[in-house]
């Protein structure tokens, strides 16, 4: 064999043969997709946009829907009264058995001029309601935490997957050049874990930045962004050392999309360096902004840092931001199998710093254009469990809306009359995923990366756009 053969690569042959052209050709073939995947430059919407970004508030675990936002009548009437339910878990319930109804532990009243009900465990959201667009009919995947939480998160229960955040990165890149476009706040390890902000095999620069670990936000720093042991213009002279020597390999590897996506990291983390030090320092927010997130109330605090933060992001034009109320144990937060009564635990830590959010951005004209989404991974049953829990119900449960062009005061859809199963109007997981990704100015069909020989989406195949969420 000829020594040369191993050389003679078409990559190598296209850079050598007629000076280069055929090379060069190529490189104008796939530079606008590798512009597209590689890059975090802000990129026009497909059509226009009511929202240019996400704040989704995860609370992991499942809060109990009937105990919260969706007020059923009949299931106070008939508390005690046991009726054939057809199992929500495979093997567990799978065939219809007799369950005890139990209604809900707390008070509901109605607010705002929408005559919203809304349970004694959310005072502060509850006077929100004329802003807030409830969905009571959705449905999704999965019985379980993990997949189900993938699911929320992915939009599938077990497949590696990108993240809906790295789908809009991947969509509409950043605006802002010196922050990532995807950024989770005290995110878990349990429960997908990293899966859940992954990017999967979309290229690696729209992966989330995770800042602070679950259940403790004040650790929630860009790590390593700082370089005690150099001066500015030691710092500047290695990051162009580094870029020259990438450079010099990237023309050696002709249209390599993940080199391509490594220098671009690099470039980030440069520019972060500027910028991701004054991001995180609430120091700079006064007293009374901290208050309205109760920042100054130690059962409010971290919650409220992770909502300030979350604010703070969205305006200097980070894309799509998750707060997670989440921590490392075996059952989320939420997860009351017994002891409901620990909900009002859970909705003390972030009924104030939710409203105190809702409140901030609408004062700083922020909501207009800013798409908040509140919800779990699933609801919880309308029957008991252990004598005073609840268990998982992926078949019917709450989410609410926010701002980015979201009509306010409604309430779409609902469960049957005892908040078991989504009869009306419902809303699958896809069709959220769907619906938000619209809300962006993105066609949840075509935003697809091609990836081992098919086109992929957030979607899959399914999803449609709930047109009557938008006014």
């Amino acid at each position: 064999m000829n020594k040369y053969a191993s050389d003679l690569s078409r990559r190598n042959l296209l850079k050598s043969v007629a000076c280069g052209f055929g090379s060069l050709a190529l490189s104008g073939l796939q530079q606008a997709n590798a512009l597209y995947s590689n890059s975090l430059l802000a990129r026009t919407a497909l059509f226009p946009q009511r929202a240019k970004r996400v704040i989704f508030i995860f609370m992991a675990g499942g809060p109990s829907h009937v105990d919260t936002f969706d007020y059923k009548p009949e299931l106070l009437a008939n508390d005690g009264k046991k009726i054939d339910f057809v199992g929500v878990r495979t093997n567990t319930f799978g065939k219809a058995s007799k369950r005890t109804l139990m209604k809900p532990l707390w008070d509901f009243k109605q607010y705002g001029e929408c005559g919203k009900h809304v349970s004694s465990l959310f005072p502060n959201i509850a006077k929100h309601v004329d802003d807030l667009a409830f969905v009571h009919s959705m449905h999704t995947e999965g019985v379980a935490h993990g997949p189900s939480t993938l699911f929320m998160h992915t939009g599938a229960t077990n497949l590696v997957r990108p993240s809906m955040g790295s789908w809009i990165s991947y969509g509409l890149g950043t605006e802002n050049q010196n922050l990532p476009a995807f950024v989770t706040i005290s995110p878990s390890s349990s429960k997908g874990g990293p899966r859940n902000y992954g990017n999967a095999f979309l290229p690696s620069i729209h992966q989330g930045t995770a800042l602070g670990r679950a259940g403790n936000v004040a650790d929630a720093k860009i790590r390593n962004v700082e370089n005690p042991m150099l001066n500015s213009e030691q710092k500047k002279n290695r990051f162009n050392l580094l870029q020259g020597l990438n450079a010099v390999q990237s023309d050696s590897l002709s249209n390599d999309d993940n080199f391509e996506a490594t220098i671009q990291n690099y470039e980030l983390a440069w520019r972060m360096q500027m910028e991701a030090p004054e991001l995180t320092d609430l120091t700079q927010e006064s007293k009374l902004t901290q208050r309205i997130y109760g920042i100054d109330q130690k059962e409010t605090e971290d919650f409220g840092k992770q909502c300030l933060l979350a604010r703070r992001m969205v305006e200097r034009g980070v894309r799509f931001v998750s707060i997670n109320y989440s921590d490392e144990s075996a059952n989320p937060r939420w997860d009351q199998h017994s002891n409901l009564p620990k909900h009002s635990v859970h909705a003390r830590a972030t009924d104030k710093p939710v409203a105190g959010l809702l409140q901030d951005l609408k004062a700083r004209g922020l909501l207009e254009d800013t798409l908040v989404w509140w919800g779990g991974e699933f609801g919880r049953t309308s029957f008991s469990q252990n004598k005073d829990g609840r268990d998982h119900n992926p078949r019917g449960f709450t989410i609410f809306l926010a701002g980015g062009g979201i009509t306010p005061g409604v309430s779409h859809g609902s469960t049957d009359e005892i908040g078991g199963v989504a009869v009306d109007k419902c809303v699958h997981m896809h069709d959220l995923h769907a619906t938000i990704l619209h809300a962006l100015g993105l066609d949840h069909e075509k935003l697809t990366y091609r990836h081992s020989g098919r086109d992929f989406r957030l979607t899959d195949v399914h999803g449609r756009v709930i047109k009557e969420l938008f006014s």
